[in-house]
């Protein structure tokens, strides 16, 4: 949800006028902190466990790229194994990847999008399915295909904000670790993401297909990719707890949501590491791009049609505003541009990616066309014109764009 930073920048916003109260309390501050277990040394970092010692339950793809890497071949054999018959190296079926980006509520277009794939008739089967923040919420549902189309349609416009977050007193905010309490929100994936659901995923898993979902990391500054088929498929105790628990670090926006606390083991002392959205890293992802640096895809056992589509819940062209010449407006302002072209360059990043592995590239994202104004978060009206919108843009297929329009060739210039 990192792209929803209006909640935190209102509040940031209404605290100039608190300004007089505060410098009273303000020495507090520095008294003032909120509890937490051991955390990891930064040297234990990729030693640190989850649910006893999982040991793929999770990646850094900066430095573990060759674990994610063996992943991804014996996903491949349990794809071969599955198969009836069997499949030979050079007859794998067609791959596609879905890639779904953070939004906040924009994630109603993704929403909408994945449900006229549904009506249109064409949706494939996703070999990986990777989300981030609100994209993040979204994926375990896209992974497990249309059967969770009408979750999908209330989450996105059934739900407003109350849903989702209860804000703090200001005061007690400010000396706190977030603007707001997400126990609601935590209470919404609670009810979706059951033993149920973990089990489909773990029964897709053993397929070879992949749901990958991101956080970060803030005590090691690190981003972290969650193998959830991995985690569903281990039936330790504390799997599905821990699932719903990513899920909402994922989502968990810094300072305008809590941190995720999450509990590991280092060499079976327990610590805690402190997550927070993904987004504050990357707004999408695939796969690290070392993954397949000197691997040949397009020839050989690996050689396979393989397809990526990535849902961008959020606009490409910049929104301008009036900005005010005050602190909080100018830095907000700064935030929301440093977030919108964060998520460019993820796009680029992606597309230059696919280009080199001779991956067809496949890009949604929230047009020009779409004008309806965004007067406050997690308004429903607003979700519900939005799905409709990525609804219809699928359905009538003008949903997907060959390239970001700043990657796009240009054109010949005559003189």
């Amino acid at each position: 949800m990192t792209s929803n930073v209006a909640p935190l920048i209102r509040a940031l916003l209404a605290l100039r006028h608190y300004f007089g109260a505060l410098l009273s309390v303000i020495a507090l501050a520095a008294c003032t902190t909120l509890d937490r277990q051991l955390p990891v040394p930064a040297s234990a970092t990729e030693r640190a466990t989850v649910l006893g010692g999982l040991s793929n339950a999770r990646y850094f793809p900066d430095t573990q790229a060759n674990a994610i890497l063996q992943e991804a071949y014996s996903a491949l054999d349990r794809e071969r194994t599955s198969r009836d018959g069997g499949v030979t190296p050079n007859s794998l079926p067609d791959a596609c990847f879905l890639a779904i980006s953070g939004g906040g509520d924009k994630g109603a277009f993704g929403a909408g999008l994945l449900v006229g794939w549904t009506e249109r008739g064409d949706r494939p089967e996703f070999k990986l399915v990777t989300g981030i923040s609100t994209g993040a919420l979204i994926a375990p549902f896209a992974f497990l295909g249309s059967n969770y189309d009408d979750t999908l349609r209330i989450l996105y416009t059934g739900v407003g904000q109350k849903d989702i977050v209860e804000p703090r007193w200001l005061l007690t905010a400010i000396f706190d670790e977030s603007l707001g309490n997400t126990s609601p929100l935590f209470g919404l994936i609670s009810e979706y993401v059951t033993d149920a659901m973990l089990s489909e995923i773990a029964r897709e898993y053993a397929k070879g297909r992949l749901l990958f979902i991101g956080t970060t990391d803030l005590d090691a500054q690190r981003p972290v990719i969650w193998n959830i088929g991995a985690i569903a498929a281990s039936g330790r105790p504390g799997a599905v707890e821990l699932v719903r628990r990513i899920l909402l670090a994922s989502a968990a926006i810094p300072g305008a949501f809590p941190p995720v606390m999450i509990d590991v083991d280092v060499d079976g002392v327990p610590h805690q590491e402190m997550h927070v959205d993904g987004g504050a890293i990357a707004q999408t992802f695939l796969y690290p791009p070392t993954l397949t640096t000197g691997i040949d895809l397009r020839s050989g056992p690996l050689v396979r049609v393989r397809r990526a589509y990535v849902i961008r819940n959020a606009r490409l062209d910049p929104e301008w505003a009036l900005v005010d010449r005050r602190v909080f407006s100018i830095a907000g302002r700064a935030i929301a541009t440093m977030i919108q072209y964060s998520g460019q360059n993820d796009l680029y990043r992606l597309q230059t990616t696919a280009l080199r592995d001779g991956i067809d590239f496949n890009l949604a994202y929230i047009g020009p066309d779409f004008t309806m104004e965004h007067t406050a978060e997690f308004d429903q009206p607003y979700m519900r014109a939005l799905f409709e919108y990525g609804r219809e843009q699928m359905r009538g297929g003008t949903a997907w764009h060959e390239s970001s329009p700043a990657l796009a060739p240009a054109q010949a210039v005559s003189h």
